[in-house]
């Protein structure tokens, strides 16, 4: 997206959700509007002395977000995961580690919160 979206975006969207995704389209109907996310590829802190390859994504989830004039927003979150080559195992963003020390709301860290419902088993 453009940097003029991306600007309009950050009035939308919590900070932290600008910073980590990216907004790749959204849909319009009546009186709802769905605002498709995708993470970006930045791996975290505490897994950037391991060799990780990206092994694609999660299955999408669907978050209800704050109205907008009069619309349902409906968030939906394609989460990244990468394969730890020196341990075998894949690995993913933790959100309790993204969030903490931020300056969030009680609502938006209930969201994290509800992102972290859907890790992989």
């Amino acid at each position: 997206m453009s940097d003029s979206y991306s600007e309009f975006i950050k009035l939308l969207l919590p900070e932290i959700i600008v910073e980590y995704f990216e907004l790749i389209c959204y849909e319009k109907a009546e009186e709802v509007l769905h605002l498709y996310l995708k993470e970006v590829n930045s791996i975290s802190k505490e897994y950037r002395p391991h060799k990780l390859s990206s092994t694609g994504f999660f299955e999408e989830i669907t978050v209800a977000d704050f109205p907008v004039r009069g619309h349902q927003v409906y968030l939906h979150i394609t989460r990244r995961r990468w394969l730890n080559e020196d341990t075998g195992q894949v690995v993913f963003k933790d959100w309790n580690l993204v969030a903490d020390g931020t300056r969030v709301t009680q609502e938006f860290a209930s969201f994290l919160k509800e992102i972290n419902r859907f890790q992989a088993k």
